[in-house]
């Protein structure tokens, strides 16, 4: 989760550029929506959430029921944010790392959906994405008060970084982590689902035309007489260079990369992707940006890519229907898959 917000994009850059509304490092293109009664009315929103910035973006008609449906959508995933953040004593995360080894602990069935999804994408990759990772301790990834545990402890901890320790109930809605002081850290795979319950939100207070985005994740609607979101895509090994554009009507635009959130020490870049296998940040692809409908196909996907390195990476996105990527690799290639270049757009009329 980086600390910048784009409302109409994926960032796949590190360069903050000034927007209206100072709405951060990112490109706006509100889609052209067919009038009704006159001009539509656009409402907009950021708040801090997650270590990064969650914004809001709407078109209707009402604009007190616009700004209602995005007051709602933050209670929803501030109120998801407290239920599955291992940072807050209080979570339902929190109660399952302290009952490790000891007793099941009853959770929320959103948590128990994102758990299961972990889970089968650890199946996936063969352990490549592995949400016990946080049995190795809590990276600190902000540039301000960077912190990384002791590399005794990692060294010490790292047995227990095993996703097939991780027993689920669903009959009895239950989790157990089945050796004392494992933890579970599900931060690479809880902020999609986050950001699509947001979106429901809106929906379901009227809302046709929206998009949420956190740090990079996007999550967009359009109505069936609306035109799509267009989105912009930028060069990760260049950020002040945009690739082109992309429209998205309804789904998701997944990012992951090396330079959302890291720090520099002693030489090495430290980022918040880390290898189940080592307890350290991967060191695969630069960066991933997937496209897709279906939020269990793209979720947790980029971040087991850049961890199984390029070959292996590409192999299992190439395995998952109906998803599209972009892959920066860390000798400077980009691979693209034919559907993502088919639908790339030249960038005209989106700020770079």
């Amino acid at each position: 989760m980086s600390n910048r917000l784009v409302h109409a994009t994926v960032d796949l850059g590190r360069r903050r550029l000034a927007l209206a509304a100072a709405l951060g490092a990112g490109l706006a293109a509100w889609p052209a929506a067919a009038r009704v009664r006159g001009e539509p009315v656009r409402r907009r929103a950021s708040r801090p959430m997650m270590g990064t910035r969650v914004g809001v973006a709407v078109q209707g008609e009402d604009p007190r029921q616009l700004e209602a449906a995005i007051a709602a959508a933050y209670e929803r995933m501030g109120a998801l944010v407290r239920m599955m953040s291992h940072y807050e004593p209080a979570s339902r995360v929190a109660a399952v790392n302290l009952a490790a080894g000891l007793q099941p602990v009853a959770i929320e069935p959103e948590l128990m959906d994102v758990l299961l999804m972990a889970r089968r994408m650890s199946r996936r990759s063969g352990g490549a994405f592995d949400v016990t990772i946080g049995s190795v301790g809590r990276w600190h990834f902000d540039a301000r008060d960077p912190r990384m545990p002791e590399p005794g402890y990692i060294a010490t901890h790292l047995a227990d970084v095993d996703w097939r320790h991780l027993v689920l109930d669903q009959a009895a809605g239950t989790a157990y982590l089945q050796r004392r002081g494992m933890r579970i850290d599900p931060g690479g795979i809880a902020k999609l689902p986050i950001l699509a319950a947001g979106l429901r939100t809106l929906r379901q207070h009227g809302v046709e035309q929206a998009l949420v985005n956190g740090g990079g994740d996007i999550v967009a609607a359009s109505g069936p007489a609306q035109r799509p979101w267009r989105v912009g895509i930028r060069d990760p090994r260049r950020p002040d260079r945009l690739l082109g554009a992309l429209d998205v009507r309804d789904g998701f635009v997944a990012s992951s990369g090396d330079y959302e959130r890291f720090f520099v020490r002693g030489g090495r870049r430290y980022h918040h992707v880390l290898d189940p296998k080592t307890g350290y940040p991967a060191r695969g692809p630069r960066g991933v940006t997937l496209v897709g409908s279906d939020l269990a196909s793209v979720n947790g996907l980029g971040a087991a890519a850049m961890v199984l390195g390029a070959a292996e990476g590409h192999d299992l996105i190439r395995a998952t229907p109906g998803v599209q990527a972009l892959v920066a690799g860390s000798d400077g290639g980009l691979w693209i898959m034919p559907g993502l270049r088919e639908r790339l757009l030249p960038a005209t009329g989106i700020p770079s």
